[in-house]
């Protein structure tokens, strides 16, 4: 019985980390469904984008307010959880506090996490109040409604209550110190704690060793569900900020991506030595398919970017199609991709791993055509995501799909294009009558 705690406590981490491998096969996996793409240029900008971007947080801080509540809340988080390596081994090994004989440096340590969490409270609250008092208007938008909106507070509870039992668990310590209860050696500094501690004075020594290690295990259990919780939720981007910021486009913003067969096919028409009649090269190919119409035509670093957005609403925010009342909704093309992705893996989970038609597709199913031909191509969006997500890449592909498969632009669009290829310009004249308004 002397080691049941500490067999529980294993058998409740390897647990966690098995589902945690887990979700991350199925999301490997899922992310993998999409078309190769060669991201292996520029490395050294494309590090130092990383570093700036997910870990700097350099975008996030564009708007103040936000931006450092943002900053404190992930890295007091983050930080916090360093913590999680002294409850591991105290948790396998039976000790406690085993990082105490650090001294001074320990007292900094536990000092500076109890700082940060009563910052991360404070900063969650005022989250808080932003989502469900003040009702910021890119919070309510219709696409936020249900799941989102309830994930969205659901992880503002699940950071307050963490917070909170690793406050009271430093409290409860702290009064079993001063008491002399056996094991509890004085260690560390506790300068948030120390005015919740003399709420337990009163109480006898097991009352207290009882909360102390209630507010331990819960802490410890609480971090492995949040892990495995991330898989579901907006919050996913705590660890695909960092690849997907690596992988973030590095060509200009306006540059689009060009076909490879049509730009050879163009190159053929303008080479007056060219033989129209030549067989084309084997590498010059047609692709099967123009564009993208679901999720598995897309490349694997946009389905990457669908599973990192942050739901923030920065991007629709931003959106000039969305400020003059239009559907389109960049948040919520980023969405759609991630719910069709996901509903394609379940899919594949129901039928051994092969994916089996169901007859629906990201485009008309998810995404309306007058979402997409809604969009300006003005790169609004991408310049605004604080984790380099490219929601535009995404319309283009779908937008490439409509007018190179089905002939489906509108007809503004379609007149346009027959006045270039038979006039050389967008208007319905022809070259001989173009200078004619300088008569006038």
């Amino acid at each position: 019985m002397e080691y049941l705690p500490n067999i529980l406590f294993a058998i409740a981490l390897l647990t966690g980390i098995g589902f945690f491998t887990r979700n991350v096969k199925k999301l490997t996996r899922n992310i993998k469904l999409g078309k190769d793409v060669d991201v292996s240029d520029n490395k050294p900008q494309r590090w130092k984008n990383m570093a700036r971007i997910a870990l700097g947080q350099t975008k996030m801080v564009v708007r103040p307010i936000a931006g450092l509540m943002h900053i404190i809340v992930y890295v007091g988080f983050i930080i916090i959880n360093i913590e999680v390596l002294e409850i591991i081994i105290d948790g396998l090994l039976g000790t406690h506090r085993v990082f105490a004989p650090l001294g001074a440096f320990y007292d900094f340590l536990i000092g500076s996490f109890e700082i940060l969490a009563f910052l991360v409270i404070v900063a969650v609250i005022v989250f808080w109040l932003r989502r469900n008092v003040i009702k910021l208007k890119r919070f309510i938008k219709p696409e936020m409604k249900g799941w989102p909106e309830r994930d969205g507070n659901m992880i503002l509870y699940i950071e307050l209550v963490l917070m909170l039992l690793f406050l009271t668990m430093n409290a409860s310590d702290l009064q079993l110190q001063q008491m002399g209860a056996d094991h509890y050696i004085q260690a560390g500094a506790f300068p948030i704690s120390q005015f919740i501690a003399p709420l337990f004075e009163g109480m006898s020594i097991s009352s207290i060793i009882m909360v102390e290690r209630m507010a331990w295990w819960l802490h410890i259990l609480g971090i492995l569900a949040f892990l495995n919780y991330l898989y579901y939720s907006k919050h996913l981007h705590i660890l695909l900020a960092f690849p997907n910021t690596y992988y973030g486009k590095l060509r200009p913003q306006g540059e689009f991506n060009n076909v490879e067969a049509v730009t050879n096919e163009v190159k053929l028409m303008l080479d007056p030595s060219a033989d129209p009649f030549a067989a084309p090269a084997e590498d010059a190919a047609e692709p099967e398919k123009f564009g993208a119409s679901d999720v598995m035509d897309l490349n694997w670093v946009q389905l990457l970017n669908a599973y990192t957005c942050t739901e923030c609403g920065r991007c629709t925010s931003e959106c000039p199609a969305n400020q003059t009342g239009k559907k389109l909704s960049p948040r919520k093309i980023m969405m759609d991709t991630r719910d069709r992705l996901e509903e394609v893996g379940k899919n594949m989970d129901a039928n051994k791993g092969e994916f089996v038609p169901d007859g629906k597709q990201l485009l008309d199913d998810y995404i309306t055509k007058e979402e997409l031909w809604a969009c300006t191509t003005c790169n609004a969006c991408v310049e605004a995501c604080p984790v380099s997500i490219d929601p535009l890449s995404i319309i283009l592909e779908m937008r490439r799909f409509l007018v190179m498969e089905q002939s489906a632009a509108p007809s503004e669009l379609n007149n346009m294009m027959s006045n270039i290829e038979n006039n050389g310009a967008p208007w319905p004249y022809n070259q001989m009558d173009r200078l004619n308004w300088v008569n006038e």
